[in-house]
């Protein structure tokens, strides 16, 4: 890591995309500090400890803590993604067409998910806004009033779509997934909060059980530490499927592989099932201000709280339902078992063509059954956790954060060897 680090300091082009992802980072977090007008961002305190408002700030970057312009950050943007991706699945035929059509069906899919990001953005500001207003002791939007969320809603609309738009300059000019890496900044921002509400809760008011409370402190960081190491094991975790190659003189081809990751999602399942919980909760914002007692209400609004024993259950069959849906879409069984054929490949004792798609297909569902069950034990343990020993809100979220850390990081980090090894390769034609 350390030769990686001083490698991208050492290469121009790599040192300025560097530099220029962590200027756009820094926008970002300048951004999560100007509240929308019109806010009373103090009555947030409150509604702290509810599983939509932890989720909310997770994905807007530590944004929706001060209810900034950037409040919404990208959640409005992988929830119309997920929509698109699904409504590809023989769903739309021109959603469908367009997937198939290489780099032009994916600019014209992109723009369908821009404007849908749009339109959802719209009706998610208005949603938390009378919904959290509704649910805080003290009024959250001042002079509360059609036009008031009106123009809370245009200004969250616009605060979405420039954090989408520095998210893609990331991607384009700088490295690593922009998107991602906004997510993964405003969680790191959120970890000194984080420690510091832990502190109060376990050590600074313990009293008379002090000892017990620095033991217990050990042990959940120990933990932590254990699981850093058992996700980055499983985040680099792969199968090597032996690949030959027919008609070719190069013999190094003998040795060939096609790898195939034990988790090939990636933290995206994780992300996509967060994403999908909030738009119900949101929607039941629209009825908490009169319906709060009603039995439906409450039925719905624990199938779908992730701090509830009912929603962690429904929490953890989306991330299973959306790693194996996302892992066929990063690994295509067909298209790989036709570019093989084409390559003049195949693997041995398989046949080419159908058989070898049928293969890759059992292969991917076995390998993406471990990954699933990976993905679903990191993500409700620290909800558990959090419900047995009255740990800190936000801590419920910890396995989801971490899955994105370790994640995204491992992805970067990568992302910056490729950087490196084609600066190398170019050097070495040039000379």
């Amino acid at each position: 890591m350390i030769e990686l680090i001083k490698g991208a300091i050492k290469e121009k082009d790599v040192r300025t995309r560097v530099m220029f992802t962590l200027g756009i980072l820094i926008v970002f977090r300048l951004g999560t500090h100007i509240t929308v007008p019109g806010v009373n961002a103090q009555a947030l305190d409150e509604l702290s400890t509810t599983g939509l408002f932890n989720l909310l700030d997770t994905f807007g970057g530590g944004a929706l803590n001060k209810y900034s312009l950037f409040a919404l950050g990208v959640s409005p943007y992988i929830t119309a993604s997920i929509v698109i991706q699904l409504l590809q699945m023989d769903v739309l035929p021109k959603f469908k067409e367009w997937a198939e059509q290489g780099e032009v069906g994916r600019k014209k899919l992109n723009q369908a998910t821009r404007y849908l990001t749009i339109v959802l953005a719209f009706f998610q500001a208005i949603g938390i806004s009378y919904g959290f207003n509704a649910l805080s002791e003290f009024d959250l939007v001042r002079n509360p009033g059609p036009t008031t969320y009106l123009m809370i809603a245009v200004m969250l609309t616009a605060g979405t779509m420039l954090v989408m738009w520095l998210g893609e300059m990331i991607t384009v000019h700088g490295f690593g997934n922009g998107i991602s890496l906004i997510i993964f900044s405003g969680i790191i921002a959120r970890l000194p909060q984080d420690i510091t509400e832990f502190y109060n809760v376990q050590i600074r008011n313990a009293g008379d059980e002090i000892v017990t409370s620095v033991l217990f402190a050990i042990g959940i960081i120990v933990a932590m530490i254990i699981l850093v190491i058992f996700v980055t094991y499983m985040e680099n975790a792969k199968r090597n499927i032996p690949v030959r190659y027919s008609k070719r003189a190069n013999a190094s081809k003998e040795g060939a592989f096609l790898p195939l990751k034990v988790n090939s999602a990636g933290v995206i399942p994780v992300i996509f099932a967060s994403s999908f919980l909030m738009t119900p909760q949101i929607i039941l914002g629209y009825f908490a201000q009169n319906n709060q007692k009603a039995g439906w209400y409450q039925v719905l609004n624990n199938i779908f709280d992730l701090q509830q024993p009912t929603g962690a259950v429904f929490y953890l069959f989306l991330i299973v339902v959306f790693a194996y849906f996302y892992a066929f879409i990063q690994v295509n069984p067909e298209k790989a078992a036709e570019n093989l054929q084409k390559q003049n490949g195949y693997i041995p004792s398989i046949r080419p063509g159908k058989a070898t798609e049928e293969y890759l297909g059992y292969m991917l569902i076995r390998l993406s059954t471990v990954g699933a069950i990976y993905l679903g034990i990191i993500s409700i343990l620290p909800i558990i956790a959090s419900a047995l020993w009255k740990l800190p809100s936000s801590l419920a979220l910890g396995g989801t954060s971490l899955l994105i850390v370790v994640g995204v990081a491992l992805d970067s980090m990568r992302q910056l060897e490729g950087l490196l090894s084609k600066k190398s390769y170019q050097g070495f034609i040039q000379r």
